[in-house]
């Protein structure tokens, strides 16, 4: 984290340094209505042209990402034309001069070789192509070459070499952002594999013996339950998507309880309270569900009488709060921190330290589960989800779900 924040500094600070420097020493307000001097001006323009190519390499560099943010950075530089390659093609050209793709990937390989930026003169039998030296600045993220920035110009300049080596290395921020991303999908993919993993096998084959003793003394109710199991794994094992809504979660939540209820009847009460406003607040998938299963494993526990569980939703401004509750047996908060921090087995504590890492992963520290136990006096689990996060939305749902 540390690193990529350097180098973007590193890319930032000289545009933002330069210019109120500058402004402060040669520029003056022209009058009381202008909304700042040229040189601040300039260096706002600078920033936003950079603020829009920078969505587009969060993608990584691919051919589509690599020609939505030429043009932007082409005006960064201020260049005639300017193209983006990886190791063997060109991606994306922009401005005059295309018919020198081929002779500029010719003269990539030492470059693109050694990390090292290079200039040298075009050979153009064009008469009027303004296009004739190229300054080279490879992209690098991680010790490896992903390609260069080419920026093209009439003649040699010792500004547009170094121009070019700071765009390079704001794109190379961007890169690294965009790698950062990819990790940190795969890493939530894996931990969602891990939460299904933890899916008790006990609860499956409950669940298909409750069904099987109603095959024959109530059908119905039978396949009532199986519908059930169907929708609840069918939710559970969807590979669409991070995210989830809290109303599909919620409604994977009845169907579970539905197959608890079947085999403990009574034993088993729940209350839900939940504000409707709240219901499409998008949040990690498998986020809740492992919470409530976890209550009532606990609540049930060790109990010979009725486990109340309460789950509420409310909204609370600018987040939903989301609170799952049981009055069963309850935990040593000391294990439980050592749950929470991965130094104990998760069979103490289903899913709670995986939901807890995603949380605090998507939304910072300040968003992990606030739990309040103790022996013998239940459990109280407290998630806030922020409204919007970038980054984080619903893909929908599929049919059939």
């Amino acid at each position: 984290m540390s690193g990529f924040l350097a180098g973007l500094c590193v890319a930032v600070l000289p545009l933002l340094a330069a210019g109120f420097w500058l402004g402060r020493r040669t520029a003056r307000p022209r009058n009381l209505g202008d909304l700042g001097t040229p040189v601040e001006h300039a260096t706002f323009q600078t920033l936003h042209t950079a603020s829009l190519a920078a969505p587009p390499l969060r993608a990584g560099l691919t051919e589509e990402t690599a020609r939505k943010s030429a043009r932007r950075l082409r005006s960064l530089l201020g260049t005639d034309a300017l193209c983006l390659t990886d190791d063997r093609r060109v991606l994306a050209w922009d401005g005059v001069g295309a018919h020198h793709r081929d002779e500029i990937m010719e003269r990539l390989a030492g470059p693109l070789d050694s990390g090292r930026g290079e200039a040298f003169r075009l050979a153009c039998e064009v008469p009027d192509c303004p296009v004739r030296w190229a300054v080279v600045a490879p992209l690098t993220v991680d010790d490896r070459v992903h390609g260069a920035l080419v920026a093209c110009a009439p003649r040699e300049s010792a500004v547009l070499v170094r121009a070019a080596g700071e765009v390079a290395r704001w794109v190379t921020v961007q890169l690294e952002l965009a790698d950062l991303d990819d990790s940190r999908t795969r890493l939530i993919e894996a931990e969602i594999k891990a939460l299904r993993a933890q899916i008790s096998p006990h609860f499956i084959f409950n669940s298909l013996a409750v069904i099987a003793s109603f095959v024959r003394t109530d059908p119905e109710r039978a396949r009532g339950l199986l519908l059930e199991f169907a929708d609840f794994t069918r939710y559970s094992f969807r590979r669409h998507g991070d995210f989830t809504t809290l109303a599909d979660e919620l409604h994977a939540i009845e169907h579970y309880l539905a197959l608890v209820r079947a085999r403990f009847g009574d034993r088993l009460a729940v209350t839900l309270q939940i504000a409707p406003e709240v219901l499409p607040v998008a949040l990690p998938f498998l986020c809740l569900q492992p919470l409530v299963e976890n209550a009532v494993k606990h609540g049930l526990e060790g109990k010979a009488g009725t486990c109340r569980i309460r789950i509420t939703a409310q909204d609370a401004g600018a987040e939903a709060l989301v609170v799952i509750e049981d009055d069963g047996a309850g935990m040593d908060p000391a294990l439980l921190r050592r749950i929470l921090a991965g130094e104990v087995s998760p069979s103490g504590g289903i899913g709670l330290s995986n939901v807890d890492d995603r949380l605090r992963q998507v939304y910072g520290d300040d968003h992990g589960l606030v739990i309040e136990t103790a022996p013998g006096a239940g459990m109280k689990i407290t998630v806030r989800l922020p409204k919007y996060q970038p980054g984080v939305h619903s893909a929908g749902r599929l049919p059939g779900e």
